[in-house]
């Protein structure tokens, strides 16, 4: 009778660290994948160095469009250069069933719609605000976000950028105790004050400052167009929308048809170009041509969403590279596990306050 030779000790953690991969790589797969905020784009909602999962049961897993990859890599084998995919299989998109649909004010992770380069599962991940779902109508008044002419969601902690006029030269200790840390401002190169990015509630505090002279909220006026600004990125003879007076525009959605106008190819001619997965379109002189056939009305294939930052001013987003396709998008954003100051040292970094918070 044979016994069962015995593992070595190399054998079992081999098996134990395959074991670790696999059980990773489904639960980021199917369940939670861990992110890290990069920017200021969603402050003070979210936070530079907020660590937080990602639910991709909410919205519904996505079956992986780009299948021949390392496992737990993104675009690249961590610490070099080299691609950790081979895009020879692309598969068509399909999803999971969900717990529920992208909601209006719903805070979002996302494949980052221009970054053609890539395969859509293997865009750089962004998060924003999905302020408007398909069917809405989208216009910005005066830095107002108006959804289907009512008034839009407001983040409690929603900023804006302001020029503060000052009496003398402050410094970052003055800011740190209105909550304005060292990204949020800089000064004015004459030295008369300071460009403040922050939360109505932190200007209200900064007004009653004796070194305060006066403060302006940056709101760019109607009618100055604003370069790169989406659809028309500056066009002469479109109109003239910035970030702060934008639209109206209404967000497709998947059966939504449109007549081929000149504005509708204006306002949707790219979307259809670039995400519909058609093998040929051609945009000329005003028409629509899809697989060289030319088309008089178009009916969308996919739904799309229109994302903003919480930071209004320092945010860039669907105001400036358009709507975000239903087949980039990659889950909701549900709660914080670590968070870290990265203007403090030890133990300071650590932000107590914002361990296991939910998102809203």
């Amino acid at each position: 009778m044979s016994t069962k030779k015995k593992k070595s000790a190399t054998r079992e953690w081999v098996d134990a660290l395959v074991f670790a991969v696999v059980a990773a790589s489904l639960i980021r797969w199917l369940l939670l994948e861990p992110f890290t905020i990069p920017t200021a784009s969603m402050e003070k909602s979210l936070l530079v160095g907020d660590f937080l999962f990602v639910s991709k049961m909410h919205y519904g897993t996505r079956i992986p469009k780009t299948p021949l990859q390392v496992p737990l890599t993104h675009q690249k084998i961590w610490g070099t250069e080299l691609a950790s995919y081979s895009d020879a299989i692309q598969l068509p998109y399909m999803r999971l069933p969900g717990f529920t649909s992208i909601k209006r004010n719903d805070v979002v992770v996302f494949n980052f719609p221009t970054e053609f380069q890539y395969p859509n599962d293997l865009k750089t991940n962004y998060i924003k605000r999905a302020v408007a779902v398909p069917g809405d109508v989208l216009e910005i008044q005066e830095g107002q976000l108006k959804i289907n002419g009512e008034p839009g969601y407001i983040p409690e902690e929603m900023q804006f950028s302001y020029d503060v006029v000052t009496n003398r030269a402050l410094n970052s200790d003055f800011f740190n105790d209105y909550g304005i840390n060292p990204s949020s401002y800089m000064a004015f190169s004459n030295d008369a004050g300071y460009l403040v990015w922050a939360t109505d509630q932190m200007i209200e505090r900064l007004k009653s400052s004796p070194v305060v002279v006066a403060v302006n909220k940056r709101i760019m006026p109607a009618g100055r167009a604003e370069e790169r600004i989406f659809p028309a990125d500056g066009e002469v003879g479109w109109k003239a929308w910035n970030r702060d007076n934008y639209g109206p525009l209404t967000i497709p959605g998947e059966g939504w048809t449109i007549d081929i106008t000149a504005d509708n190819l204006m306002q949707y001619g790219f979307t259809i170009e670039k995400y519909e997965g058609h093998e040929k379109v051609e945009i000329r002189n005003n028409e629509l041509w899809i697989d060289g056939q030319k088309v008089d009305s178009y009916t969308f294939k996919q739904n799309y969403y229109f994302m903003m930052g919480d930071n209004r001013h320092d945010s860039l987003d669907s105001r400036y590279w358009g709507f975000v396709p239903e087949d980039h998008v990659v889950g909701k954003a549900w709660f914080l596990w670590l968070s870290l100051d990265q203007f403090e040292s030890m133990f300071n970094k650590i932000r107590w306050n914002r361990f296991f918070k939910g998102i809203e």
